[in-house]
């Protein structure tokens, strides 16, 4: 069996496992439980946050099954030809879904004549069509999307929260961390839920009886 990171292996599954973002994960539930869905979705914030783990999360509570659920990386899929393939087929209707779901990830780095093109669809997208828009860098997003797109932004979580999950995940793995180690992977993660799980991972890997 392939070995899955810890940050794979620990990734939140519900809404009440992602941690620090209740500004985020209380309002998109409260919108499912209201049936009051939007069709597009702007999720903002630093690199390893969660963004598309809650993307997921919310396709899993609309009911969106794998094959409906459409990934897309906008770093190597930017042109204006992905997002004309991609447009011609959010047309057509879902496979056993209620929705079809759309999580463009580094949204930010499509191009303009992508931008153009996916606008179009952004202002007359089908019933069935859910955009999730995720970015690190806001500011690249045009202020034409971003109008038609619910925004959230996603906060950086306090050291001691990165600590408090180190040590979690820590204890999960069969390993006691001394007093102090826990603090210096959340510095040295620098507000990334996903860089503390990558440390702790290469600290226990060079660990011979898992006690730090």
């Amino acid at each position: 069996m392939a070995h899955q990171s810890l940050y794979r292996a620990y990734r939140p599954q519900s809404f009440n496992d992602v941690i620090g973002q209740p500004q985020v994960t209380d309002a998109l539930a409260e919108q499912i439980k209201a049936g009051k869905v939007g069709h597009a979705y702007l999720f903002a914030g630093s690199r390893g946050l969660g963004k598309t783990s809650v993307a997921r999360i919310f396709g899993k509570e609309l009911g969106v099954t794998d094959k409906d659920l459409y990934e897309i990386d906008a770093a190597s899929n930017n042109s204006v030809d992905d997002i004309r393939s991609l447009s011609e087929n959010i047309y057509t209707h879902p496979f056993e879904s209620p929705y079809k779901l759309y999580i463009l990830d580094e949204a930010h780095m499509l191009s303009k004549a992508a931008w153009n093109a996916f606008l179009k669809t952004l202002e007359e997208p089908p019933s069935h069509a859910v955009f999730i828009l995720a970015t690190t860098e806001l500011e690249k997003v045009p202020e034409t999307v971003r109008s038609r797109c619910q925004a959230f932004q996603f906060k950086k979580p306090s050291r001691e929260g990165l600590a408090k999950l180190i040590t979690s995940v820590a204890k999960k793995e069969g390993a006691t961390l001394e007093a102090g180690v826990a603090d210096l992977i959340a510095l040295l993660a620098e507000g990334s839920y996903r860089d503390s799980l990558s440390v702790l991972e290469k600290v226990l890997s060079g660990s011979k009886d898992k006690n730090i």
